[in-house]
């Protein structure tokens, strides 16, 4: 079939500028209009783009249907379009009122239909009109709501995101039921089109952090950003920074506390999580069963995580340190009996600890990525074995076995795998401190990263809010409260509402 081409009408009287391409319109002729969209899909080439043509007997008109099969709903296509065009009422001569889809509207901006089509709706052409109709189709194929992988509780909920972004928002939506939800949407990528939804409380979200957040990502110029581990790299306020500054859950009840609370929620499709905005530290050290739990249960899980991180990071550097630099530190006994088990060793001690600490890494790395039911058999058979047959080669001692396995499984205490990676890498560099300068090159690292947690912010908010500087709220980091005395939400983020009590009308 030969396709038409466009021949520009001159106005005697005055000629009509140009259109920008992005904004050009359907002409109104339907076997033109009909034949650009199917040079724009390379039709009929391209199989995974339809054309369904037909005649509209009740009007006399001819009419086309344009989807991609791949993401469109057929059963949809043919009961709730083409059943009530071919057999409708002779009577009734408006189009939207034959058809029993949820959502109808007319499109004449070329551009914005072939998006419709992409996003997997369905455009319907016909004879005399002047633009098309864009019916709501799209089905994405996916998974169904499952539990969480990463964010396991004890007492909560046991859903989780999926990969859709509407599943995604529906699941916050039944924990949110306000008309004060919002869900705003922004496309980025040039070539992608990628859509980024925005879910916040419009009562209670800071105006300044909702714009800060707009603005980042208005600002992203590529061609595509696929999911949201992506557009954090593109959105944070340092992307060399090694500590975390977006929070990312996969929990809906968790995304749900946080709009109550004032902060934005960011979703997309392709992804199984969900963004928060802006993220303290205490909002990594948290975890979702620290509120599900009795008030003495839950501070009791935050003191062993505390605990965890501490020797995750200090214990090897701490053994480093004394046996190096302050021997007389140790108990003679204990000295002793550190020089007896390191006596066959031909390595310095910072060395054999490198080597037992990056042969863990590698092992717990191994049994990420090994298919599932092999992954824990690999970690656990892995590290026995690797272990005792390097102390009985006298390639390590017995101790660093023993501090290297207490620092790998302090390390699983903590929930965030953001922040897990990070306090795993910094494990080393103040391991390299404390080799070069003992206790002293420990605590002085130490200082520097408290002094850069202190200047970094995310969204315009003090990465130790609010602890330092303080702001008004339930202080809600170390330790939280009883339930009943969180009664504020978090000043940092500047919400409009600081106050979670309501008054004896409800209001």
């Amino acid at each position: 079939m030969k396709i038409p081409f466009f021949h520009k009408e001159k106005d005697n009287k005055k000629e009509k500028p140009p259109q920008p391409e992005d904004q050009a319109e359907f002409s109104g002729n339907f076997e033109i209009d009909k034949c650009i969209l199917m040079k724009r899909y390379a039709y009929p080439d391209n199989k995974d783009f339809m054309v369904r043509e037909f005649t509209l007997y009740p009007l006399r008109k001819k009419g086309a249907l344009f989807y991609v099969p791949s993401i469109s709903n057929s059963n949809i296509i043919d009961e709730e379009i083409l059943k009530p065009l071919i057999m409708g009422d002779k009577a009734v001569r408006d189009i939207p009122s034959l058809l029993t889809g949820s959502a109808v509207k007319e499109e004449k901006v070329i551009s914005n239909a072939i998006k419709e089509i992409n996003a997997g709706d369905t455009v319907l052409f016909l004879e005399g009109e002047k633009a098309p109709y864009i019916i709501k189709t799209a089905e994405v194929a996916g998974r169904n709501v499952e539990k969480p992988q990463n964010e396991t509780t004890l007492m909560g909920p046991k859903e989780a995101f999926n990969e859709k972004a509407e599943t995604n928002i529906s699941l916050i939506r039944k924990r949110i039921r306000t008309e004060d939800f919002m869900v705003e949407k922004m496309v980025i990528g040039k070539r992608s089109f990628n859509e980024v939804y925005l879910v916040y409380n419009r009562e209670l979200v800071g105006e300044q952090v909702l714009a800060e957040v707009k603005q980042r990502i208005g600002a992203i110029e590529k061609d595509a950003v696929q999911n949201l581990s992506l557009l954090t790299q593109y959105i944070e306020d340092r992307n060399s920074s090694l500590l975390p500054t977006i929070l990312e859950t996969e929990r809906p009840d968790r995304a749900a506390s946080f709009i109550e609370d004032g902060y934005i929620t960011v979703l997309m499709n392709n992804s199984p999580s969900s963004l928060i905005l802006p993220a303290t530290f205490w909002s990594f050290y948290h975890s979702a069963d620290d509120h599900y739990l009795r008030f003495f249960y839950g501070n009791f899980t935050r003191v062993l995580r505390m605990i965890a991180m501490f020797i995750t990071l200090f214990i090897p550097s701490i053994y480093i340190a004394i046996t190096n630099y302050h021997v007389e530190m140790i108990p003679t006994d204990l000295l002793l009996a550190i020089a007896g088990a390191r006596e066959q060793v031909p390595f310095p001690a910072i060395v054999e600890l490198l080597i037992m600490e990056l042969s863990f890494e590698l092992i717990r790395e191994a049994g990420v990525r090994v298919p599932t039911p092999i992954g824990p058999t690999i970690g656990i058979v892995g590290a026995l074995i690797l272990g005792q047959a390097a102390v009985e080669a006298n390639i390590v001692s017995p101790i660093v076995v023993i501090v290297v396995a207490l620092t790998g499984l302090s390390s699983f205490a903590i929930g965030d795998i953001n922040l897990n990676y990070a306090i795993r890498i910094a494990r080393f560099i103040f391991l390299l401190a404390s080799s070069l300068f003992g206790i002293f090159g420990m605590v002085g690292c130490f200082i520097l990263v408290l002094a850069y947690l202190t200047v970094i912010k995310s969204f315009g908010v003090p990465y130790l809010a609010p602890l330092t500087p303080n702001y008004r709220s339930s202080n809600d980091t170390i330790f939280r409260k009883v339930l009943i005395s969180e009664n504020l939400r978090p000043a940092y983020v500047k919400t409009k509402d600081i106050t979670k009590d309501t008054d004896e009308n409800g209001e």
